[in-house]
């Protein structure tokens, strides 16, 4: 049953953040561009920085990807090309076991070092509290929904993935997102309201690529040794006769 609450989940929010996430974003680089940083704490602690980030960062990376095939290409596009379903399912849940893994190994030492290092804990913003409660939500709870999907077969594939590509045709299906089980459900809200709050926070430095790097200049490194002029009676060198050599 289709009530104004659902109708509010499933397409208000949906659009809603988006609008936000696209006009906040330019709203950002306009007025706040030196605010568009991650406000690197390299400088306060790096021991715990040198773990956490590249964990976080690399498992980031594979969830998303993950998201992109099992969501945003169609199921019937992954049968064209004859790869049966239970080898991709199995494939689907364990990569999406180990990113979520690497994920939150990241994010515990990445919180740890938040809570615990008082120089870190200074530079922390209440908004990147909010946004780190909302992501670890949503990381947990995509843990919980890969691991219910492995014996779900493809459910999300026929449910949450059909209703999400339909948000941009301009025809989202309520109906199909409410077959999802609960816990998909509630992990798309979640999503939702991260996007959202996504151009306020400090997120915003995942747009920041340094595409310009590969066709900047080459930096001159100099080197810091003294070295001795070549002019004769400097540098502690004595005069000398003319014509003998150096």
């Amino acid at each position: 049953m289709i009530t104004t609450w659902t109708y509010f989940w499933w397409v208000i929010l949906p659009y809603v953040a988006m609008a936000i996430f696209v006009i906040g974003h330019i709203w950002r680089w306009r007025y706040d561009r030196f605010g568009w940083t991650s406000y690197s704490t390299e400088l306060q602690e790096r021991r715990w920085l040198k773990w956490g980030s590249p964990l976080f960062h690399y498992g980031t990376f594979a969830a998303i990807a993950g998201h992109v095939i099992g969501i945003l290409v169609p199921k019937r596009w992954i049968d064209a090309i004859g790869i049966p379903e239970h080898p991709y399912h199995l494939f689907a849940a364990a990569a999406g076991l180990l990113a979520a893994a690497l994920v939150i190994a990241g994010m515990v030492i990445l919180a740890a070092r938040r809570l615990f290092s008082p120089r870190v804990r200074a530079t922390t913003s209440p908004v990147d509290w909010v946004a780190l409660i909302l992501l670890g939500i949503s990381v947990v709870l995509g843990i919980v929904t890969t691991a219910i999907n492995a014996p779900l077969a493809h459910e999300y594939r026929d449910t949450i993935s059909e209703w999400f590509r339909g948000l941009f045709a301009g025809t989202p299906d309520v109906a199909v997102a409410l077959r999802a089980p609960a816990i998909f459900q509630i992990h798309a809200i979640v999503a939702w309201v991260l996007f959202l709050l996504w151009p306020f926070t400090r997120l915003v430095h995942a747009w920041s690529y340094p595409l310009w790097y590969l066709w900047r200049p080459y930096v001159v490194y100099r080197s810091r040794r003294p070295v001795r002029p070549a002019e004769p009676g400097t540098s502690g060198r004595r005069w000398r006769r003319i014509g003998v050599p150096y």
